[in-house]
């Protein structure tokens, strides 16, 4: 099994990307090792396996690579989160404040129906800006949340605080 360091020593840490300043910590490496990413999914999936978790939501767009095997695993249901005008049917949506701004996700409004039961999967926790909206707009569509996974979670950013009211958890923390 893997250990929290087993998954840091198979991520790549690239400095000043996007911008000087900023260590990114790059999951491509760690996608591309079968036996890492496998863990990490198994990882994921098992901290909600007694959660009766309907759907998962994988907001855009490495939430689409962890989220949708972390639903294959539960045997439940994949739902994008996605940035406006990329879904093509009807959609529910939520504008959110970022530190700079602003922006918007979309839900397909016959992808989450009231009274489901939700887990969001992401790659990352930084501010929680994203995992909150994606939270609120979930709920405002009657289902309620309950848990969110991330594969890194960047505590000097506090995004979990933001994320308080619900059951966070991260495999790797930095």
């Amino acid at each position: 099994m893997y250990t929290e360091n087993d998954f840091k020593a198979v991520i790549r840490e690239i400095p000043d990307f996007p911008k000087e300043g900023i260590l990114f910590y790059d999951i491509t490496t760690l996608l591309k090792d079968p036996t890492a990413y496998c863990e990490l999914i198994n990882r994921m999936a098992d901290s909600l396996r007694d959660l009766d978790v309907d759907v998962v939501v994988g907001p855009e767009a490495r939430g689409f690579v962890v989220g949708s095997p972390v639903a294959y695993a539960l045997n439940a249901g994949f739902v994008l989160a996605r940035k406006p005008g990329k879904l093509p049917a009807e959609v529910e949506r939520l504008s959110y404040g970022l530190e700079y701004g602003s922006d918007t996700l979309e839900i397909h409004k016959d992808a989450i129906r009231p009274g489901m039961r939700v887990a969001i999967a992401d790659d990352l926790l930084a501010t929680g800006g994203t995992a909150l909206a994606t939270a609120k707009l979930i709920e405002s569509m009657g289902a309620t949340v309950v848990g969110l996974r991330f594969a890194i979670e960047l505590t000097d950013l506090n995004g979990a605080e933001k994320l308080k009211e619900y059951d966070v958890r991260s495999i790797m923390k930095y």
